[in-house]
């Protein structure tokens, strides 16, 4: 048992969990190694949207970038 796999997930104190992982998994019973726990295949409730989806942070990036470039291009001012 002490020669086991620990849990990977960190307790709410911020300290690893010692809870030996269940076989085959990565993760306690507690943290979700259990059979059944976790969310079911293709699950939509957890989708991205709005401001922290993919394409709205690679715009704000872009916007960013493009200004960074214009303030370097124009002259400075006294």
């Amino acid at each position: 048992m002490l020669a086991s796999q620990r849990c990977g997930a960190k307790t709410r104190s911020g300290k690893p969990c010692m809870s030996p992982a269940v076989s085959g998994k990565k993760r306690c019973r507690m943290h979700g190694g259990a059979e059944g726990s976790g969310a079911p295949r293709g699950n939509k409730n957890a989708l991205k949207h709005g401001f922290f989806s993919r394409e709205q942070i690679e715009l704000r990036r872009t916007i960013r970038n493009t200004v960074r470039r214009s303030r370097e291009l124009m002259p400075k001012l006294k």
